[in-house]
Order: C-alpha cells, then sequence, then structure tokens
C-alpha cells in the first residue's frame, strides 16, 4: 500500500507534463514482477468482506484478488516517466480475467505486470495492462485491463469499441452503497484514488460526489455471481458509467448466472459483463 500512495503522487506530480495524443508515442518494455508470497490472511479476509464474498477456512482466492495484489506494479509502470498517458484521469473501461486454475490462499503467488499496447479510441487513447501470476513458473492466471486517457480526436482515425446495447437481464438483488464505500475499499485495496474518498476531492476531478471503484463493482458482482453453481474461472466486464455514493444498485443476471449487469433505479446501466464456469 505505501508503494501505492507513492504512486499517486508521483502520478499527480508528472501527469501535467505528458501528452497522450503524442504522434509516435510508445510503451515502456519493463516487466514489474512481485516476489513469490502467499496471500496475506489478514488482507484477504477483509477483501471478502467488503466485497461480499464467503469467507472460508479454505478455499481458493476470489478471481479478482491477483489484480488487487499486482495493482501497485501496474500504477508504478503508468506514473513512470516514460509512460507516455497521465495517470490523472485515466478510466478504468474495461477487465478480462481468466483463472488456468483455483489458487490456494497458501500458494507463493508471483504476480508480473507489463504494459501490452495503445489503441486509438473515439475519446482518446487506450492502454491495455497485462497481468500475470504465477506459482512455481506455472502461469495460473492473468488480466487484461483497459485504461482510457481522454483527449481530442479525428473522428475518421480514432477507433471506436462497437458496443452491444446491455442486455435486459432479471433483478436479482438490491444493494445499498454507503457514503464511505471508496474509503472503506481503498483501505482494504490501498487503491486511495481522491475520486473514490470523498465529495470534496471527488469533485477536483469533475464528479459531484466519490464514486465507487470500479474494481470493487465487478468483484461485488463475481460474489454475487459466485453462487451459482459451477467454479468462476473467466470474466469480462465492462465500464459503462460511474456509480456516485451512496446509491441503491441493483444486480441483474440471466438464470444462469452467465450474464450480468449493475444497473441504478433510473435504469442507468453501471456495468455488464460474462462468465464462464468450470465443467
Amino acid at each position: 500500500m505505501t508503494s501505492l500512495s507513492a504512486s499517486l503522487v508521483r502520478g499527480a506530480v508528472t501527469s501535467p507534463f505528458k501528452h497522450p495524443g503524442r504522434p509516435g508515442a510508445t510503451l515502456p518494455t519493463d516487466r514489474l514482477t512481485l516476489p513469490a508470497a502467499p496471500a496475506a490472511p489478514g488482507p484477504l479476509a477483509a477483501y471478502r468482506r467488503i466485497c461480499g464474498f464467503p469467507a472460508p477456512e479454505s478455499g481458493p482466492l476470489p478471481l479478482p484478488y491477483p489484480h488487487v495484489l499486482a495493482f501497485p506494479l501496474a500504477m508504478r509502470l503508468m506514473t513512470g516517466r516514460d509512460f507516455p498517458l497521465p495517470v490523472v484521469g485515466l478510466v478504468h473501461t474495461w477487465i478480462e480475467i481468466s483463472s488456468h486454475r483455483p489458487v490456494q490462499p497458501g500458494e507463493a503467488l508471483e504476480p508480473t505486470v507489463y504494459a501490452a499496447e495503445l489503441t486509438p479510441h473515439r475519446r482518446g487513447t487506450e492502454v491495455t495492462m497485462v497481468t500475470e501470476a504465477r506459482v512455481g513458473g506455472e502461469l495460473v492466471w492473468e488480466s487484461r485491463s483497459g485504461y482510457l486517457s481522454r483527449h481530442a480526436t479525428k473522428a475518421e482515425t480514432a477507433a471506436a469499441r462497437v458496443g452491444e446495447e446491455a442486455p435486459e437481464l432479471p433483478a436479482i438483488a438490491e444493494w445499498r452503497l454507503p457514503g464511505d464505500l471508496g474509503r472503506r475499499y481503498g483501505a482494504v485495496s490501498g487503491d486511495r484514488n481522491p475520486i473514490h474518498l470523498h465529495p470534496l476531492t471527488a469533485r477536483l476531478f469533475g464528479f459531484p460526489r466519490a464514486i465507487a471503484h470500479g474494481m470493487w463493482t465487478v468483484a461485488r458482482c463475481l460474489a454475487e455471481a459466485d453462487k451459482q453453481a459451477g467454479e468462476l474461472r473467466t470474466v469480462r466486464a465492462e465500464f459503462r458509467a460511474p456509480v456516485l455514493l451512496p446509491a441503491t444498485v441493483t444486480y441483474a443476471a440471466d438464470p444462469a448466472g452467465n450474464a450480468f449487469a449493475l444497473r441504478s433505479a433510473s435504469g442507468r446501466v453501471h456495468l455488464t459483463g460474462t462468465v464462464t464456469r468450470a465443467l
């Protein structure tokens, strides 16, 4: 968490000097790796509680948890001098996670993070960050995440993502999210981005109130999806609109639990996703 806080400060300092629309921008080739270690029981239990995962004495790590463990590495890369996009204002737009086998909390997990590609987007430039986790050299888990840096583009050259309309899924559960959710999840994950912590700091970045962490919303949905039969193996989630705190949101899913969405009482869709399960 200390290194993540330092990265947030470094990002605030370096962001004004970066120009995301600059032609010929390239990504750093560094691959950052944490020493292999098992998940710490205390932080893991706190993560399970805040995201709604069951807390068994034994059982595999929640599907998104290696992303949380490796996020300080991603932030270190994205706030480095040779990273072309300013981290301030960077928007997490999507995530794909694949678990090649269940990872037990006592296994020594070695996460590695690197930047894979820059892609033109209709609203700016998107970077894909990759996280891989190994146990004894075996690739057991990986994820790809898209982060958007917004800037002026030429419509004829910017690649627009073609997205399907959000599915009309039946409501399964309603959740009341407290105003301090961002602070509570930030304490667990180490992600203390000001947009999540307090209305005053969120307003500095154009939000009327603090917003929920995108990775909390997808984790909470996966905790609900995990109640269905079949172990979760992959997820693809699209972050469509921020959740302003406090809020009341509805989790919706198809009967098989393979497609899900998070929406507000007004019908605004905040998140959509699909999962696959072990046979």
